[in-house]
């Protein structure tokens, strides 16, 4: 697990008087989460058996804003609180949409509660804080630098994501937290590439905004009540102009199709691909996870077609006993 024993610069932390809210309580609602992940799960091959990063309590009664990937299939969870206090919990849900996900404490959570505001509130140019669980010394003065759509290779895309620079070094589930003290946004990814003239590095952010119209559903069912998009298994890339498959998930619809590492995807049901989002878009309008979905491919300079029969990926993730 990663060390917690560091802290920014001084000159790189915030200061109390530099803002008009209680920043020590702000900074009380961030927790550690440590979660355990069975060696047989989907995801342990790619994003470890032991996670360890952030989350934010946006309830009085415990509620715990994270990042999914942290709990994705987890059979233990623990936050820790600025107090030092540590407390099991469970993982509530997972939504692959927006990637936010929710944990329960199973005890009571020694953390005040940190409000939730809404990105649609700052704007480029503002001041924020990027922080992490740790207090001031894990806590970042930032800048948000962009709002714009983000496309991930692993079947993922937010119509408008929140960037932020300097770069904040332990990101997952921290909290993006405005000049009003309220949430903004849950940190979920560095970016390694130039934000913009003044930042080639950065964070990427999930809106706060996106939590709102799901968070009734996920804390009922665990799940959005949105039809689950179709998934294919593909790790893509853009290069020379040409969306690529980079990759394939084992034992997944992309493999079982025949799809291999290095096959550009040139079309889907006839209509040409130009980017990474627009494959995304024209996979998810074909219907629900289930459709098939024909793509048109080059591979070794040889246009052929492939259908692959997509499936709610959610059917792959092992699912923990409950409490």
């Amino acid at each position: 697990m990663e060390s917690q024993n560091w802290a920014f610069p001084d000159e790189l932390q915030p200061r109390p008087e530099e803002f008009a809210f209680d920043l020590d309580r702000a900074l009380g609602a961030l927790v550690l989460v440590r979660s355990e992940i069975p060696e047989q799960a989907f995801t342990a091959g790619i994003l470890g058996t032991e996670r360890l990063g952030n989350g934010v309590v946006i309830r009085e009664d415990g509620l715990v804003l994270t990042i999914g990937y942290l709990i994705s299939e987890a059979s233990s969870i623990w936050l820790t609180t600025q107090t030092g206090a540590a407390v099991a919990a469970t993982p509530l849900a997972y939504d692959q949409a927006t990637g936010f996900g929710l944990v329960q404490p199973l005890g009571r959570l020694d953390a005040t509660v940190l409000e939730r505001g809404s990105s649609r509130q700052c704007a480029v140019g503002d001041d924020v804080l990027f922080a992490g669980h740790g207090g001031r010394e894990h806590a970042l003065k930032a800048k948000l630098l962009a709002k714009r759509e983000f496309a991930g290779y692993w079947e993922y895309l937010l119509d408008e994501a929140l960037f932020t620079a300097p770069a904040h070094p332990q990101w997952g589930g921290s909290a993006l937290i405005g000049r009003d003290g309220r949430l903004l946004g849950i940190g979920s990814l560095l970016v390694q590439e130039k934000i913009t003239d003044e930042a080639d590095q950065g964070n990427m952010s999930v809106p706060i905004d996106l939590l709102e119209p799901i968070l009734d559903d996920l804390l009922k069912t665990g799940r959005s009540s949105r039809p689950p998009r179709p998934w294919l298994g593909i790790y893509t890339t853009e290069l020379s102009g040409h969306v690529v498959v980079a990759g394939v998930a084992e034992g997944g619809p992309a493999e079982r199709a025949g799809l291999q590492t290095g096959d550009i995807l040139l079309e889907v049901e006839g209509a040409r691909v130009s980017g990474l989002a627009d494959l995304f878009r024209k996979i998810w309008r074909l219907g629900v996870a289930g459709v098939e979905v024909p793509l048109t491919i080059v591979r070794e300079s040889k246009s052929m077609q492939l259908g692959v029969s997509s499936i709610d990926r959610a059917d792959l993730l092992w699912k923990p006993h409950l409490h």
